[in-house]
């Protein structure tokens, strides 16, 4: 029997959410197929995309993962700090930077439908 899409989207919320590093589609799969073995991959990406739509989920343009929404930010930006060395992501709320990337992005008459920013370095553990 088919899972009803909010449970589905709890499901995968759960696998992100024990997991402190990124996860790809295929990670979180390979996690989901121990309970399920018919779940298929576009089950989970069709998920994922709901989960970002609604915010509940962010995914890493750059690294092709996701991580799960820890701001309350509906009017915000997520500033998604990455550490290049141990995998560690932490969210920020940057809700002072959306008026200037707002204005930024209408000086070339673009507006924007999302807006996430990512910050690639070390975080403090691995900076020392």
């Amino acid at each position: 029997m088919r899972k009803q899409a909010a449970t589905r989207q709890s499901d995968v919320l759960k696998v992100l959410e024990r997991h402190a590093k990124p996860m790809t589609a295929y990670a979180i799969l390979d996690q989901m197929k121990r309970d399920e073995p018919a779940l298929a991959a576009p089950t989970i990406y069709r998920t994922l995309t709901a989960l970002t739509e609604q915010g509940r989920a962010h995914k890493l343009e750059s690294m092709k993962a996701f991580v799960p929404c820890r701001c309350d930010h509906d009017a915000s930006v997520p500033v998604l700090a990455v550490c290049e060395a141990c995998g560690i992501v932490e969210e920020h709320d940057g809700t002072e930077v959306l008026p200037q990337l707002k204005a930024l992005s209408a000086q070339s008459s673009f507006y924007a439908t999302r807006h996430i920013i990512e910050i690639h370095g070390r975080c403090q553990s691995c900076a020392t």
